[in-house]
């Protein structure tokens, strides 16, 4: 009898999860927009001297990046950061 009421319960049990239904349809996962900084409308900054961001003025925080320079790894949506190569050429514009 023990073993019967056991196996009856692991079979409710089972009907029970496989009947369950997930609620993420209803509430997708939020993904920050690529964009959140602007950083599509400064793409033609890229092939300029990085010392061309020092004329920028901005109300969100840039960042200008020197090749091989240390950064600190903390994503800021709203942050513009402007990469350089070796020789002081803005090679990529990008939010974080």
């Amino acid at each position: 009898m023990k073993r019967f009421t056991l196996l009856s319960s692991l079979a409710l049990c089972m009907l029970l999860t496989a009947c369950s239904h997930s609620d993420q349809a209803a509430h997708p996962r939020y993904l920050p927009d690529d964009d959140m900084c602007g950083a599509s409308q400064f793409q033609n900054y890229v092939g300029k001297p990085l010392r061309a961001v020092d004329d920028l003025q901005l109300e969100q925080p840039v960042r200008a990046i020197p090749a091989y320079a240390s950064v600190s790894m903390d994503f800021i949506l709203r942050r513009i950061n402007f990469l350089a190569n070796d020789k002081g050429m803005i090679t990529r514009v990008y939010c974080g």
